[in-house]
C-alpha cells in the first residue's frame, strides 16, 4: 500500500521509518531542501522537495493512487489544508492531520470529518494523557496500557541485587507466585524476545507482561513498591505540562509549577489557583531547597529542552524525591535516561507515532506500542471468522521467529494460552514481534501484509 508522508519533521521521519519497514510504498513530502536532503540519505524511498499543498506535488507524490495521506509538519493549518486539498482532488481512503492547538483538535468541525479528515492526532494531548495514566498507576516505571483490560506492560532495570539477576527466565518465573510474562529485554543495542532459557543480565531493560494487581506485587517482590503520588513537581509551563497540572490538580494532587518566564508563570497562576506556581530557571542551584520541593513524591521535567530534562530529574532524586518522570524526544537519549535511574520516560513522538500507526492498521488491529527505538512492537489483534487463526491452536499457528503470544483477551478475562489453546472469534491478542518480524505475523492473524 502506498503511504504519502507531508513533512519529515521527528515525527514524519520515524512514522515513514517504521512504514518501510514493513514494505509500505512510502513517499515523503518536504519542502525544506536540506531536511529533503538528509531523509533521502536515509530512508529507502522517494522524497520529493515541494510544496506539500500544491496540487502539482501531491500528483508527483502519487496520490492518484495512495492509500493513506498523512500530514505532519510544524504547521497546524498546513496539515488542515493539505489533506482538504486531498479530499478534494483525489480519492485517498485515509486522511491524517497532525494537529497541536487544542482549540482545532477538541472544535466541533474537526470531529465532523472537516476539510476530509478522517483522524486528528495531537502529540501533546497524547504524551499528556500517558503521563497521566502513568502517574495514577505510580510513576515507578513505563506503562503501556491496553483498552478495555487490566493487563499491563511495566519495564524494570535489573541490578545486581535484584532477584532476576543472573537467572534464566524459568528458575525466575518457578520461584515467583506471580502471573507474568517477560516479554522482551532489551540489552546495550539489542532488543531480545526471550525463551526460558534467556538469562537476565545486569542492566538489562526488562518488559514485563502481566494483570495490573500481578504486576504491582511483582513490583514489590522487587524493591520498586508502588506508591501514591500525592504531590507533584511539574518543571515547563509547555503544553504538556499544562495538560498534565490541569488533570492532576483536578484529582485533587498537591502540584508545584516551575517555569523561568514570568509571563508564562502569571498565565499559570491565573488558570491554576490551586497549584503553587514558581518563577525560577530550574538549572539554577537552590531552587528546590528554597522552595522546600525535597519531599515532593514525584518531579515531571516538561520542558522543550530534553537535556534539561534528563538533568533535571536526575538532580531531584539526588536531593531525595522519589521519582522522576522525563519528556524525552531523541531516541538515542532513551536508554541513557533510563541508565540514569529516571523512573518513567515519555516520547511525544513515540506517542504520536504509536497514535497514527493504530488508525492506519486499524480493523483488525486494536493498539500499537513500540519498543526501545522502535526494535520491536507489542500489537494487539482482533480475532473474527474471517481470520485465518481463528479455531486454530496455538502450536498450529505459523508464527514466525521474534514473536510472542502475550495474551489472548477473552470476554474481557486475559488468558496466557499454551500450545493447545484454541483461538475463538472474538478474542483480542496480544503479541510481541521483533521490527523485521512485524510484517509476517500480520498475515498469522489478518491474511494480509501491514
Amino acid at each position: 500500500m502506498k503511504a504519502i508522508i507531508f513533512g519529515a519533521g521527528a515525527v514524519g521521519f520515524q512514522l515513514a521509518k517504521v512504514l518501510i519497514a514493513e514494505k509500505y510504498d512510502v513517499v515523503i513530502i518536504e519542502k525544506d531542501a536540506e531536511r529533503a536532503r538528509f531523509i533521502s540519505s536515509k530512508l529507502d524511498c522517494l522524497v520529493i522537495n515541494q510544496e506539500g499543498t500544491l496540487i502539482s506535488t501531491l500528483r508527483d507524490a502519487g496520490a492518484a493512487d495512495a492509500r493513506f495521506f498523512i500530514s505532519v509538519t510544524n504547521s497546524d493549518e498546513v496539515n488542515i489544508v493539505s489533506c482538504g486539498v486531498i479530499a478534494t482532488e483525489f480519492k485517498v481512503p485515509i486522511k491524517i492531520a497532525r494537529v497541536r492547538n487544542v482549540d482545532y483538535s477538541n472544535s466541533n468541525l474537526l470531529k465532523k470529518n472537516f476539510m476530509g479528515i478522517d483522524y486528528i492526532v495531537n502529540p501533546e494531548v497524547e504524551a499528556a494523557t500517558l503521563i497521566s495514566n502513568t502517574v495514577a498507576l505510580g510513576a515507578s516505571s513505563d506503562v503501556m496500557m491496553f483498552e478495555n483490560t487490566d493487563v499491563q506492560i511495566r519495564n524494570y532495570v535489573v541490578g545486581k541485587s535484584s532477584f532476576f539477576f543472573n537467572k534464566p527466565l524459568k528458575k525466575i518465573k518457578k520461584y515467583l507466585k506471580e502471573r507474568f510474562l517477560i516479554a522482551g529485554v532489551a540489552r546495550n543495542e539489542e532488543f531480545i524476545i526471550p525463551s526460558g532459557e534467556t538469562v537476565i543480565e545486569e542492566n538489562d531493560n526488562v518488559y514485563i507482561f502481566a494483570e495490573r494487581e500481578d504486576l504491582s506485587r511483582l513490583f514489590i517482590d522487587l524493591g520498586r513498591k508502588s506508591e501514591k503520588n500525592e504531590s507533584v513537581i511539574i518543571v515547563g509551563g509547555t503544553m504538556i505540562g499544562t495538560l498534565v497540572c490541569e488533570e492532576l490538580v483536578s484529582g485533587g494532587i498537591k502540584v508545584a509549577f516551575i517555569d523561568k518566564d514570568r509571563a508564562i508563570c502569571e498565565s499559570l497562576s491565573e488558570k491554576f489557583e490551586d497549584a503553587l506556581v514558581i518563577h525560577s530557571d530550574i538549572s539554577e542551584e537552590g531552587v528546590f531547597e528554597e522552595e522546600q520541593l525535597e519531599d515532593y513524591d514525584l518531579i515531571i521535567t516538561a520542558t522543550n529542552n530534553e537535556e534539561l530534562n534528563i538533568l533535571s530529574s536526575v538532580y531531584a532524586k539526588s536531593l531525595g524525591i522519589k521519582r522522576a518522570m522525563a519528556l524525552v524526544t531523541k531516541s538515542g537519549y532513551i536508554p541513557i535516561a533510563k541508565k540514569l535511574n529516571i523512573d518513567s520516560i515519555v516520547s511525544p513522538k513515540l506517542s504520536t507515532v504509536n497514535a497514527i500507526l493504530k488508525f492506519v492498521r486499524r480493523g483488525d488491529i486494536k493498539s500499537v506500542h513500540s519498543l526501545f527505538n522502535e526494535k520491536a512492537e507489542v500489537i494487539e489483534y482482533h480475532i473474527d471468522s474471517a481470520s485465518p487463526a481463528c479455531a486454530k491452536k496455538v502450536m498450529e499457528l505459523k508464527r514466525p521467529e521474534g514473536t510472542l503470544i502475550l495474551s489472548v483477551i477473552r470476554n474481557g478475562e486475559n488468558k496466557i494460552p499454551d500450545g493447545n489453546f484454541i483461538i475463538e472469534s472474538g478474542d483480542r491478542v496480544i503479541t510481541i514481534a521483533a521490527r523485521e518480524s512485524v510484517e509476517r505475523l500480520a498475515k498469522v492473524f489478518t491474511g494480509s501484509e501491514e
